[in-house]
């Protein structure tokens, strides 16, 4: 009896679980059947015109224990939308009878790309995707920002030429300021570039940036959906060859760059090559200052977050009043000094080295480097630097081969607020920071954010504390 009771219970069992798989592999038809999107809205950051975006997705779940077959999927627009979508792995606008298993889902896929109109400011594009099933409806809206530019592919000046803040500036396969050429940029013109696309400056180069923050010159790469906008190395940067002359850039931002700013010297080390100030450089990968046996005059700049901040090769470099800081962060990790002072050339050639650093904050935290400050002099040509009332961190004694004069070493700067995770960084200066009226006249009369300086005795650092 023992033994038919379990072979009944063993019959049971199996019917019940021939019974549950014959209902996962019917399908629900009633009304009340359960769906839901992942997302009410698909949005898409800024696109240019007549360039596409990135692709987004969303998810369709099917709640049911049943498997569920959707109607239909269909895009709004149908093949006039700004948008495209692919369902589970099939491009198109209309799919029909799309089956769900129970408890399972698919994708849909989107992208978008924005025909160009007469509009300067940005605009919004609109489409939706319906979901149908069992007598349901659903809406899932696609939304995107558009903004016209002007697109410019692999081009070289052949005259003096003028950028302007009327629409971006979209650099594609590089952009070359020719030898006696001159490129002036004005205020509050965006500037973005591809990934393959250096602005390359064999004349010269003339951004004009305006104090306040709409205009600011921006400099950065093209990606502008998350969290591409963030990233280090997204465009080449700026690269002053050896044939270029009389450049200067101030009030401009320089983000995201492989190498931001190159200066190849061009022989003439009694005329600045570049002049470089009120500037913000951050987030570049490699390099975000290199001067190579160039003549390079910098005042109140800030450069934060780079592979390496600033190196110097030979030449002469006077900086007044900058902020050289880095914090390790997930994006660019500090393993290299902030600055890097040498003079050595073409891999093995030593020449001559003059720096006057003035006013200055080097300073790094959360990375390799225990001294922020490292000086490598090889053979006998001349070689001078000398610090001036700056803040910078070391571990032990000052580096050899330089002066250091009524600075501060191995103390915090007091910046306002630093926050790698939240990607929060102010670095201006605290009351209580030792780099407030620590500063010599340098003849400086404004700061980083165009403010009065000084404001009793000068403060270290691109900023001054108000």
């Amino acid at each position: 009896m023992k033994r038919y009771a379990n072979f009944n219970n063993s019959v049971l069992l199996i019917a019940l679980l021939v019974l549950h798989a014959c209902t996962k592999n019917n399908f629900i038809t009633s009304a009340d059947a359960l769906l839901r999107a992942n997302i009410d809205t698909l949005s898409f950051d800024t696109v240019f015109t007549s360039t596409g975006s990135v692709t987004k997705s969303f998810k369709i779940f099917n709640l049911n224990d049943q498997k569920l077959r959707l109607s239909s999927v269909t895009l709004g627009g149908g093949t006039n939308s700004f948008f495209k979508i692919n369902v589970d792995g099939s491009p198109g606008v209309r799919f029909n009878d799309i089956e769900i298993a129970a408890n399972d889902s698919i994708y849909v896929f989107a992208t978008v790309s924005i025909n160009p109109n007469s509009s300067t400011l940005p605009f919004v594009v609109q489409d939706s995707i319906m979901i149908s099933w069992n007598g349901n409806q659903q809406k899932v809206m696609l939304q995107a920002y558009g903004q016209n530019a002007i697109f410019l592919r692999g081009r070289r000046t052949t005259t003096d030429t003028a950028w302007n803040s009327t629409l971006p500036i979209v650099i594609l396969d590089g952009f070359t300021v020719s030898s006696n050429n001159t490129l002036t940029i004005g205020p509050g013109t965006k500037v973005y570039a591809r990934a393959n696309a250096p602005l390359v400056v064999n004349g010269s180069l003339r951004i004009n940036g305006g104090i306040a923050p709409q205009d600011r010159v921006q400099f950065q790469g093209d990606r502008l959906d998350e969290p591409y906008r963030f990233f280090p190395a997204s465009w080449p940067g700026i690269v002053f060859t050896g044939s270029s002359t009389n450049n200067s850039i101030q009030y401009a931002n320089i983000n995201n760059a492989y190498q931001a700013v190159i200066v190849v010297g061009n022989g003439n080390l009694s005329t600045p090559q570049l002049t470089i100030n009120e500037t913000t450089i951050d987030n570049a990968f490699d390099i975000g200052l290199q001067c190579l046996a160039a003549n390079v005059q910098a005042r109140n700049n800030l450069i934060s977050n780079c592979g390496s901040n600033v190196v110097m090769q030979g030449g002469v470099f006077n900086m007044a009043h900058s902020t050289i800081v880095s914090y390790g962060n997930a994006y660019v990790q500090h393993k290299n000094p902030v600055l890097q002072i040498g003079n050595i050339v073409n891999g093995s050639i030593p020449v001559s080295a003059t720096g006057t650093f003035t006013n200055c904050i080097f300073y790094g935290q959360g990375g390799l480097p225990e001294n922020e400050i490292v000086i490598n002099r090889q053979g006998n040509n001349p070689f001078n630097i000398s610090f001036n009332n700056c803040l910078y961190k070391v571990k032990n004694t000052d580096p050899a081969n330089a002066t250091f004069n009524n600075s501060i070493r191995n103390v915090e700067p007091g910046f306002d607020t630093v926050n790698t995770g939240l990607r929060i960084y102010n670095y201006r200066l605290r009351a209580t920071s030792p780099a407030v009226n620590r500063g010599s006249n340098a003849g400086v009369t404004i700061d980083l954010d165009g403010n009065n300086r000084p404001v009793g005795v000068p403060d270290i650092g691109c900023y001054e504390r108000q």
